[in-house]
């Protein structure tokens, strides 16, 4: 059963790519029933290839991916200002080693790695460099593009670390009031804060760190690179200390 519904859905999916492959786009629209019909006919007569296609379509993304991540992972390497660039950091001035994180402030799990972070660059702020990037999940996080703006503009004004503090500790009040009334708690300044937030340029900070998150094939939050390792999700601190382990 669960095959034949999974055939189903990689018909619709294949069904969908090959019209588009064979029809161009300015002519979609004019696409005549008959010839849908008869490319889903041949589809469903072959479902094998079907299957063929969409594994090797999978195939092929993940050695995008990867090859997209071994570029990454050398620039940490060799030049790893370039991977930090203007972001937030914290932690180890001359970054023996470095641990790029990728976090939404809307995301749960965000929240709990938060935490963990915090223990673990306690431990070892004289050997690792701790650098945020911003990776709003937009699609499920209303509130994400909104809060990582916020936190920009305080980190304009040298205060990211103790703005995202209060974020992560008040996921449920993330919103316009609360963001100026955590930097007006925070001693910012607010004409300046308002504006810098609102500002081109944090849609540009944004857009970079994204970017280079797209690039290791990010596709959710909480995201780690330390050194050249990669991991992913609301890790424990055993957990942590096991990868720094690894790295040295």
């Amino acid at each position: 059963m669960m095959k034949k519904i999974l055939v189903r859905t990689l018909l619709v999916l294949l069904s969908i790519t090959l019209i588009s492959w064979w029809i161009p786009a300015e002519a979609a629209t004019n696409i005549s029933p008959e010839l849908k019909a008869q490319v889903l006919q041949i589809i469903r007569e072959n479902p094998e290839v079907l299957i063929e296609s969409v594994q090797a379509y999978q195939q092929k993304q993940q050695q995008e991916i990867q090859e997209r991540r071994k570029i990454v992972l050398d620039t940490v390497k060799n030049n790893p200002q370039a991977v930090i660039a203007e972001s937030p950091t914290i932690g180890a001035t001359e970054g023996k080693i470095l641990l790029v994180e990728f976090s939404d402030f809307q995301c749960p799990y965000c929240a709990q790695a938060h935490k963990t972070l915090k223990e673990f660059m306690a431990k070892h702020q004289d050997e690792v460099e701790l650098v945020y990037k911003h990776f709003p999940l937009t699609d499920i996080h209303p509130q994400a593009v909104a809060a990582a703006k916020a936190a920009w503009a305080a980190f304009r004004q040298g205060k990211f670390w103790e703005y995202q503090d209060v974020l992560f500790s008040n996921q449920d009040k993330l919103g316009e009031e609360f963001y100026v009334e955590t930097a007006k708690g925070l001693n910012l300044n607010v004409e300046e804060f308002n504006r810098d937030r609102n500002s081109p340029a944090s849609d540009m900070a944004l857009r970079q760190d994204m970017a280079l998150g797209n690039s290791l094939g990010i596709y959710g939050t909480p995201f780690f690179m330390m050194n050249d390792e990669l991991f992913t999700g609301a890790v424990k601190l055993s957990d942590m200390e096991a990868i720094l382990d690894k790295v040295r």
